[in-house]
């Protein structure tokens, strides 16, 4: 049993170092829920939609193998075997990226190339350094990546109509924000896991800050009610009804053994969830 043990976690080991496809699960869902919601909202349809959706996998793709190089270069003493997969990857990526980004300089109004283009590779450059230093995990650039990732709306509303629609500010704001809030309350379980394990008490920084982004979000449906946007303000709530069940759950010791897997599967479903409240409430 040790023996296949071994030979899984050499096997995984092997895949991971050849290829160079997103893993982050929450960051890929972050990147491709605005895009989707965008493209509904925008009800039209412009090759150059399609070229986003390629353009924002390649640039979020590229990040590994970019990350690899970055270690090569600046970190590690010696050649990785890993390093020459990552430069044949981080040049197919690059390829998809550019052939995308041709289309959506044809398509996009001259006034917002530079700026989205200035924003991408400011971003890709941050996550970067904080990958070498492995501070990825790092809260206050898990929430920039929030607003980053889900600004790919906008990306998607240029592609479509060739401008910002004045909905597209809204829809990024309120994913942006109910993601912060869902970063919050799993660094919360994971403060609660670990204490779990030591049979210490947990702290509670990110407990108290997911509670006030929760205030947030009640902040939020509170004005969309003032406005009349009932669907908008409905979202919020039940954003707010599945975060705040879940800081419960997390006084629970039996709940907190629940799988991470679990844990991530339900908060795709709450997020797809609000999402289509967005939509809804957008129309």
């Amino acid at each position: 049993m040790a023996a296949e043990s071994v030979v899984i976690s050499n096997a995984r080991q092997s895949k991971q170092s050849t290829w160079f496809l997103p893993r982050e699960h929450g960051a890929t869902a972050m990147l491709f829920t605005p895009i989707v919601c965008a493209a509904i909202l925008s009800r039209a349809w412009r090759w150059s939609e399609l070229a986003t959706l390629t353009a924002a996998f390649a640039a979020l793709a590229a990040k590994d193998p970019m990350v690899v190089l970055a270690r090569q270069r600046f970190v590690w003493k010696q050649w990785h075997e890993e390093t020459g997969a990552a430069i044949r990857w981080f040049a197919g990526w690059t390829v998809l990226l550019t052939l995308s980004g041709l289309v959506l300089l044809a398509a996009w109004p001259l006034t917002a190339i530079f700026p989205m283009g200035l924003g991408v590779a400011a971003f890709s450059a941050l996550a970067i350094a904080m990958n070498v230093k492995n501070r990825q995990r790092s809260t206050l650039f898990q929430i920039a990546s929030a607003f980053a990732l889900t600004s790919s709306s906008i990306a998607t509303s240029l592609s479509a109509s060739g401008s910002i629609a004045p909905w597209c500010w809204w829809l990024w704001i309120l994913l942006a924000i109910q993601a912060t809030a869902g970063i919050l309350v799993v660094h919360s379980r994971l403060d609660a896991r670990i204490a779990l394990r030591s049979n210490a008490p947990a702290r509670e920084n990110y407990r108290r800050a997911a509670q006030i982004s929760l205030v947030g979000l009640a902040v939020a449906a509170a004005i969309a009610i003032a406005f009349r946007r009932g669907w908008i303000a409905l979202a919020l709530l039940v954003a707010i009804a599945g975060y705040a069940y879940d800081l419960h759950r997390q006084r629970n010791a039996e709940a907190l053994q629940l799988p991470l897997k679990s844990v991530g599967q339900r908060a795709l479903a709450l997020s797809s969830i609000y999402a289509i409240l967005l939509i809804v409430g957008l129309w």
